[in-house]
């Protein structure tokens, strides 16, 4: 019992020496990793801040790029609310019916159902000028109407004032500055979009810019370009966090300017 007894002692003495040494070795584990966590920490507060400097160098590039080569502002129009006109001419007309008045004027019949919208007829949205400029209420009807005159009309355009001019401008216009935000901003965007010339005749696919801006399109591929625009703009919104209550999926022009708005807390992020 007594020869166990030491051998025991000594196993024990043998154990205690390791843990003595596994003890060491995780205190120097331990200041390693708190030497470890101050670098990650240091590294992460210099990559905030370089990320904050970047977002800061956007914001300035996107502000002058829509400042001085693509301003984007509201128009005013001189139309009266056909409800403040009705009751002017109709003392002992009724509430209900000037409700009812103002209720039809906020609606637009677009691609055959009716759709809401609050700034029909006050209001367009231009981008690089006042005489560009695009539907509030994203309703491009004039453009087919053109496109079909033009099929049945022959000669020469010479209406230069033509709304259906100034909407593929406009949308070119937009697809351009579009295109050059997602480089700014280094968001890939979910649909095609491309400026460069190509050949609209051959079977490869046209770009976006080029279609707006050369041949006539037929309605299928001209909502089919404007969708995609839409969905490009919308992606870079909420890249950037805009507000969603202001976006609408229809207004194009208006969804790109909250983008670049100076109000816009994390543009550039």
């Amino acid at each position: 019992d007594t020869e166990g007894l030491l051998r025991i002692k000594e196993e024990n003495q043998k154990h205690y020496r390791r843990a003595q040494r596994h003890q060491e070795k995780k205190e120097k584990i331990q200041r390693h990793n708190r030497k470890l966590g101050d670098v990650v920490e240091k590294k992460t507060y210099d990559l905030k801040t370089q990320y904050e400097h970047l977002a800061n160098l956007r914001r300035t590039h996107i502000l002058e790029l829509t400042s001085v080569i693509f301003p984007i502002e509201e128009v005013k129009t001189s139309m009266r609310d056909p409800a403040d006109v009705s009751s002017e001419s109709d003392n002992a007309m009724t509430s209900s019916t000037v409700s009812k008045l103002a209720e039809a004027r906020r609606t637009t019949y677009l691609s055959g159902r009716w759709v809401c919208d609050d700034h029909n007829g006050d209001t367009s949205i231009s981008i690089t000028g006042p005489w560009i400029t695009l539907p509030n209420n994203g309703d491009y009807s004039a453009y087919y109407s053109w496109v079909e005159e033009k099929k049945t009309t022959q000669g020469p355009d010479m209406e230069h004032n033509n709304p259906a001019h100034t909407i593929s401008a406009a949308l070119c216009y937009a697809t351009q500055l579009v295109n050059t935000l997602s480089l700014i901003l280094d968001v890939n965007l979910p649909k095609k979009l491309c400026n460069r010339q190509v050949n609209t005749r051959s079977k490869s696919v046209a770009s976006l810019g080029c279609e707006f801006c050369g041949e006539n399109l037929s309605r299928h591929r001209f909502t089919r370009a404007v969708k995609k625009l839409n969905a490009n703009i919308l992606h870079l919104c909420f890249s950037q966090h805009v507000n969603l209550d202001l976006l609408h999926p229809l207004h194009t022009l208006r969804n790109l300017m909250y983008l670049v708005s100076p109000d816009t807390e994390n543009l550039g992020r």
